[in-house]
């Protein structure tokens, strides 16, 4: 999927994100958000992130090109995940995905 400025790739290699040794995704099933001028990102199924660990934040934001966004955190501390729950038109493969700042790849 593609629009002028950002494509989305399916992914089959295996993505982990840990924060201070704790394994909060491990996926092989990720979508590669590319997005002119920022790096690349991998959006998680969700069934593949931990939800234990994840608190729903206060902070919200909207991006014109992918939609009103959701932001989640690790006990209360900073923000460090991100899901569109409703995103825009043909940007609708995110609906529900997480995507973290920082990733592990094995």
């Amino acid at each position: 999927m593609q629009n002028t400025r950002i494509t989305l790739h399916p992914s089959k290699q295996r993505i982990q994100v840990q924060v201070d040794g704790i394994l909060l995704a491990d996926s092989t099933n990720t979508l590669e958000l590319r997005e002119h001028g920022y790096p690349p990102r991998h959006y998680f199924p969700r069934e593949d992130v931990r939800v234990d660990l994840r608190t729903v934040s206060e902070t919200t934001t909207y991006c014109p090109f992918k939609g009103h966004t959701v932001y989640f955190s690790m006990d209360e501390g900073r923000d460090m995940a991100c899901s569109y729950e409703e995103p825009i038109e043909g940007m609708e493969p995110l609906a529900g995905r997480v995507a973290f700042y920082e990733e592990v790849r094995e």
